[in-house]
């Protein structure tokens, strides 16, 4: 597994013990308003809400938080309109960065996007300078020791999985944005239990940074994850495992 895969995964772990549980359940409420006005309000049709509700349950967001997100999305109740909008960028080594935002006001976001990446040593990019650089993929992850690669491999490629890789515990899942749902069933129709399935942006190749410069660039991926209205940050980074152990700490 790659530097960046496996700063994925420790961040999982670290997340989940995360005390900013408000900022967190506010993504989480975002992403359901924007997934319920861009797809409509049922589960069963529209798979990026499926998601993004199955993530909130997952996160403990209250049963009726869900519902009023989904309301005020597919238009049933008055309610924030949030624009989804995808920022480009560099940072130290000239290592790529995607930004997803879910924001109720555009020029607060790339003003607070533009400030975080030039103090960080980087810099806001044009559209389509860094976008190209990714592959936007279904992502399925089995955290479990009792489960064999070899077992998850079997199930996912007949279900349309495209690729896995392993490290320790951890087995990643990609699959085409359309398959996402269908791997993910039938692990779950298999007892094998997921600990992530999102629609994520997968780098096509990755920039090794080291020393001083991996922890400014891993710095900055956490202070742009930090800012309310960045829902995601991805980044095609390679970095060795003692210092992303070390700045999971």
């Amino acid at each position: 597994m790659s530097g960046h895969s496996k700063w994925s995964t420790i961040k999982r772990k670290k997340g989940a013990k995360d005390a900013r549980r408000g900022q967190m359940f506010s993504k989480l409420i975002k992403e359901i308003t924007i997934a319920a006005r861009m797809g409509g309000g049922d589960l069963e049709s529209n798979t990026r809400l499926r998601f993004a509700v199955e993530k909130a349950r997952g996160n403990n967001l209250p049963k009726d938080n869900i519902e009023r997100a989904i309301r005020r999305g597919s238009g049933e109740e008055e309610g924030v309109n949030y624009e989804e909008i995808l920022y480009e960028g560099y940072g130290p080594g000239g290592v790529a960065f995607l930004i997803e935002v879910l924001t109720d006001n555009r020029n607060r976001s790339v003003g607070e996007i533009r400030f975080i990446l030039d103090r960080g040593g980087g810099s806001l990019a044009s559209a389509g300078a860094v976008a190209w650089q990714f592959d936007k993929v279904g992502l399925v992850v089995v955290e479990d020791p009792q489960t064999s690669a070899d077992k998850i491999l079997d199930i996912v490629l007949e279900a349309g999985a495209e690729d896995i890789s392993q490290e320790a515990n951890a087995v990643e899942v990609y699959t085409p944005v359309d398959n996402l749902w269908e791997v993910s069933s039938a692990l779950d129709q298999a007892g094998i239990k997921r600990s992530l399935a999102e629609i994520t942006m997968r780098p096509k190749n990755t920039i090794r940074v080291e020393g001083k410069e991996a922890e400014k660039v891993l710095a900055l991926y956490e202070r742009l994850e930090e800012l309310e209205d960045v829902q995601k940050v991805w980044a095609n980074f390679d970095i060795p495992d003692e210092i992303l152990s070390a700045m999971a700490e």
